[in-house]
């Protein structure tokens, strides 16, 4: 347990952790508190790299493929509890090869971004609920869980460390990848009794090659990415190991990422890896932004979560949390219905959706005077809060 001398530096943590609506609850609810056991941020080591690479050329740059001079690492043991955090200097991690993580995907991973507006200074887009979202994983994967405030102020540290890596572009960031893996060095299908949570940092420009042109999908029913008791509403590498075949299925048929269905009724659930999204006219002569509900298969994306809360507070349309089908998308294209389609995430933000190959069909989707609609709207709004261009409490200064 926490001890009472350790209380202060869990104070100044939450105090510089962002208070976003509902989070007193969300917190309570996945035990991050004062009574969880946790590493401090005030006790993080700090080993600075002798050498700096040197930064990267934005343009082309692909995602993922450059990293910044220090990482960050906790250890843990069900003998010794958390260990001190360590920022040191990027390097390979050594692990056994019985590690659990390799052998029984004991894993998960989180994903976040710092932008840096015009005014230099840097922002994380609500980093709380990538805190809340990662013990939610961490719970399903039997890894002990921790104090999010504590896990975003060693972040924050991190970040200071390596603020020139932070690109001064709008169109570009500082990809955070928070990853926990459990350690375990035996052979037992078992609850890990060693665990290392580590943070990584990668510059990062757009993530399509497209850049913001639509994107293709491939829509066939024999590949399923979750399901209902699995672990699809979680961020475990397994579930996206699990779509790689599929992937490259679809860009065999011409398309460059997979609209994953699910049922005997073709459910319409995500898109690639990012939640998915119809503006149309519903069956009742609505106008409405609909998107899938949180139904235990489908990742509770933080900017699906940001599109619902911003439209909803303009007001100018329904906005639902539904069951879609391709019958559905099929009747509403037949019928002129649809106005636009798109996908969401952390990665591209919102990602607009010119066709779908479903049971050898090219279904053609519209997009409103090519793309300058809503998507566009969401895109500029959303970027305008996270590079400081319009002030929010969704943006947290580093």
């Amino acid at each position: 347990m926490a001890s009472a001398a350790a209380a202060p530096a869990r104070s100044a943590a939450a105090a510089r952790a962002p208070r976003l609506e509902g989070e007193e609850e969300d917190l309570a609810r996945n035990d991050v508190s004062d009574s969880v056991p946790s590493f401090k941020a005030a006790d993080t080591v700090v080993q600075l790299s002798e050498t700096q690479k040197p930064k990267p050329v934005l343009e082309g740059l692909q995602f993922g493929t450059m990293f910044t001079d220090h990482m960050l690492v906790i250890e843990w043991s069900s003998e010794g509890g958390w260990g001190k955090p360590h920022i040191q200097p990027f390097g390979n991690l050594s692990i056994h090869p019985a590690c659990s993580a390799l052998h029984y995907a004991i894993q998960l991973f989180e994903g976040l971004k710092a932008y840096r507006g015009q005014d230099s200074r840097v922002r994380l887009f609500r980093p709380m609920l990538n805190m809340k979202r990662m013990l939610k994983s961490a719970r399903r994967a039997c890894l002990p869980g921790f104090d999010g405030a504590e896990l975003l102020e060693c972040i924050r540290k991190l970040l200071e460390v390596d603020q020139e890596w932070v690109p001064q572009s709008d169109s570009a960031s500082l990809y955070i990848r928070p990853t926990y893996v459990g350690t375990e060095s035996s052979l037992g299908v078992k609850k890990p009794s060693h665990a290392l949570l580590f943070v990584i940092l990668s510059p990062v420009s757009s993530y399509f090659s497209t850049g913001a042109k639509p994107v293709s999908l491939w829509a066939d029913p024999k590949y399923i990415r979750a399901w209902r008791g699995g672990t699809g509403d979680c961020k475990m590498g397994g579930n996206y190991g699990a779509s790689i075949y599929a992937q490259y299925e679809a860009v065999d048929y011409g398309c460059q990422q997979v609209l994953w269905l699910y049922g005997d009724d073709h459910q319409i659930t995500e898109v690639g890896t990012m939640n998915l999204f119809l503006y149309w006219v519903n069956e009742e002569g609505e106008e409405e932004l609909a998107t899938p509900p949180l139904d235990g298969i489908i990742l509770p994306g933080i900017t699906r979560q940001s599109i619902l809360e911003l439209t909803r507070k303009w007001g100018e349309f329904k906005v639902s949390e539904r069951y879609l089908t391709m019958a559905d998308l099929r009747l509403a294209l037949k019928e002129n219905r649809l106005k636009e389609m798109f996908g969401s995430g952390t990665a591209c933000v919102v990602s607009p959706i010119g066709r779908v190959l479903y049971q050898g069909e090219n279904l053609e989707i519209p997009c409103e005077v090519n793309c300058s609609g809503l998507i566009s709207r969401l895109q500029q709004e959303l970027t305008d809060i996270q590079y400081g261009r319009t002030p929010s409490d969704w943006a947290i200064l580093v």
